[in-house]
């Protein structure tokens, strides 16, 4: 099996999918909504499905490791959209003909400009030297992480390009109940794809909100804070499921509703052969999220034994070097002294 986590495209669900049109209940904007049958997609059965690894499909931002000026840098996505004009044009071929094939692209002139440091992702395919665009109109690609540009202050917090290292997030090498928090060196993480999650990201869908019907107060318990967030980087494949649930539409489905460990935004499966399947709540017509995470409540350890030599700075490694060898019997517990 190749390395686990190269996320370069829009990953397909492991059933065969159709399209309904109603509201999303993921997208606000989206007036329709991709919901699974109960058809196992022939591409899962051709890439030999129930062998496949499967693993927790985590919601934050997509990232990528990679070269740039000459060192291993953080990638974040940026997928090169249509402009208004084109994407009114790809919507009506859509309307009409309920599908996108056979609608043709001018790529110099249909898609929005990027920056000169973009590039394409992996497998892309390109027609008379230009990058063409997925059935979606997206053409998936990434831009580096600088440390001067604001857009992308979130995935810069947990990068130290002098020292070269990443806070990561890991379930333990010798117990995998328990995740814990190190600094990795981005050269390990080469050609690696992660998903940065964190109080600034999506919406922080870990951020657990309850409401008391007697007091009618409310009470946060998740990832961070606005005064002291905090955000981490996760291997893509590295949190996988101790009992894996069954690829059958009904059984599935009963899984998401019953099973403890099945409080997920959605399951990734990894086949032998390199490809990528998923399914995620809202194929299902679940939601998410719902309540109380797995993610958020299995327990951590912090191991960031001498990341930090300036005892005068104030970012988040130090933070975290702060607490270097404290144990949390939940992620979600994990907060710094004001």
């Amino acid at each position: 099996m190749r390395r686990l986590g190269s996320v370069q495209q829009k990953i397909p669900c492991v059933f065969v999918t159709e399209v309904k049109e109603e509201q999303s209940r993921k997208r606000e904007s989206q007036q329709f909504r991709v919901v699974a049958t109960e058809q196992v997609n022939p591409v899962a059965l051709e890439a030999d499905i129930d062998c496949a690894l499967a693993t927790e499909k985590l919601d934050g931002t997509c990232c990528y490791v990679t070269l740039y000026k000459g060192q291993p840098y953080l990638w974040a996505r940026l997928d090169r959209k249509p402009n208004k004009q084109a994407e009114k044009r790809f919507k009506k071929y859509q309307h009409t003909h309920r599908s996108a094939k056979g609608f043709t692209w001018n790529v110099e002139e249909d898609f929005r400009t990027v920056p000169e440091t973009w590039i394409p992702a992996h497998q892309v395919k390109h027609h008379n030297g230009y990058p063409m665009p997925d059935d979606l109109g997206h053409i998936p690609g990434w831009v580096p992480v600088e440390k001067d540009n604001k857009q992308y202050c979130w995935h810069s917090s947990v990068l130290d390009y002098e020292v070269g290292v990443a806070l990561v997030l890991r379930p333990k090498a010798n117990d995998e109940d328990m995740l814990e928090i190190v600094a990795v060196l981005l050269a390990d993480l080469m050609e690696q794809t992660l998903e940065l999650i964190g109080t600034n990201v999506n919406g922080n869908p870990y951020d657990l909100v309850e409401l008391s019907v007697v007091s009618v107060s409310v009470a946060r318990d998740g990832l961070g804070s606005k005064k002291q967030p905090v955000h981490f980087l996760v291997s893509h494949g590295s949190v996988k499921f101790r009992t894996p649930p069954p690829l059958d539409f009904k059984q599935l489905r009963s899984w998401f509703h019953e099973c403890p460990e099945s409080r997920v935004e959605g399951i990734v499966w990894h086949c032998s052969d390199g490809t990528l399947l998923k399914v995620h709540r809202h194929h299902l017509g679940l939601k998410w999220p719902d309540g109380e995470s797995c993610f958020g409540n299995r327990s951590v350890g912090i191991h960031l034994d001498g990341t930090v030599e300036d005892n005068n700075r104030r970012d988040l490694f130090a933070s975290f070097s702060a607490l270097n060898g404290c144990s949390f019997s939940r992620l979600q517990d994990v907060h710094f002294d004001p």
